[in-house]
């Protein structure tokens, strides 16, 4: 009967340490790994449902970049142009974001009327 006793207190005690062990380790910390997101600007010189090809100027030299579509663009057409947010996935180029790029026009003002000897009047 005290081997029996024995043999319990000691798979109780070896549990207990084995759940304290376990509670101190806390849970796994995971990191999670973001695509590195992306922009370019550019005129595009070519559009499908599929694809768009955007010419962009870098430090004086012409660069042709090749995007895929996550889904159609609307309201853009050759020569416009763009923005794109986009994230490289397996080698491919991949736009997430089109956007027209809309130019604001500066207003310009008037200089104050100046006689003909320089002389503000």
């Amino acid at each position: 009967m005290k081997k029996a006793l024995w043999y319990i207190v000691g798979a109780i005690f070896l549990l207990s340490t084995l759940a304290f062990a376990a509670d101190k380790a806390g849970p796994v910390k995971t990191n999670i790994v973001k695509a590195a997101r992306m922009h370019a600007r550019g005129k595009v010189i070519e559009i499908s449902d599929e694809t768009i090809k955007v010419e962009r100027t870098v430090k004086g030299d012409i660069e042709t970049m090749e995007f895929a579509l996550e889904k159609p663009v609307k309201n853009v057409i050759v020569n416009d142009p763009v923005k794109i947010d986009y994230m490289e996935k397996d080698g491919k180029l991949i736009a997430s974001r089109v956007a027209k790029v809309i130019f604001k026009k500066k207003e310009i003002k008037p200089a104050e009327a100046t006689s003909a000897s320089g002389k503000n009047n």
